[in-house]
């Protein structure tokens, strides 16, 4: 069977600016019905989720995924409500050993499809300083200038 093409569908843009990722990891998600139609929708929001392990398990915390508006009632679930994600033991004994140390965090990058299942791609980040930031910027803007006069120099 073929593997179908991924494609994203909520994007964290602000972990990049404000951690530094020492490395990724894949994990499935546990969701309702109406949480996937409504991700279907491209409603939801990742800024300020993270993920976290409490008892042996990993829990997406803070992600935004919105009511289904064609969702009775009964199903309808609070849209800060925590998700569960799925790692295998070992996973979650390794990030459970990282998160422990110091300034580390789990930050969902991006939620995407893959063989028909929503995945979230995690990322193990330690945040970035003020002046990291004010650094990376201004390199940004250095390269957008150089492109500008070499468009102009043409």
């Amino acid at each position: 069977m073929s593997e179908r093409v991924l494609s994203d569908l909520l994007v964290n843009r602000r972990a990049r600016r404000d951690y530094i990722f020492l490395e990724t990891y894949e994990a499935g998600l546990v969701l309702t019905g109406s949480e996937v139609k409504s991700l279907r929708e491209g409603k939801g929001q990742l800024e300020g989720a993270y993920a976290q392990i409490e008892g042996g398990e990993a829990w997406l915390l803070q992600a935004n995924i919105p009511i289904y508006a064609n969702a009775t009632s009964f199903t309808a679930r609070d849209p800060k409500a925590p998700r569960k994600l799925l790692l295998h033991k070992a996973e979650i004994r390794k990030l459970f050993g990282a998160t422990s140390l110091k300034g580390r965090a789990l930050i969902p990058l991006k939620l995407y499809w893959k063989n028909g299942r929503v995945k979230v791609l995690l990322g193990l980040g330690v945040g970035k300083a003020e002046h990291d930031k004010r650094e990376e910027l201004r390199a940004l803007e250095a390269k957008k200038d150089i492109r500008i006069a070499m468009h102009r120099r043409r």
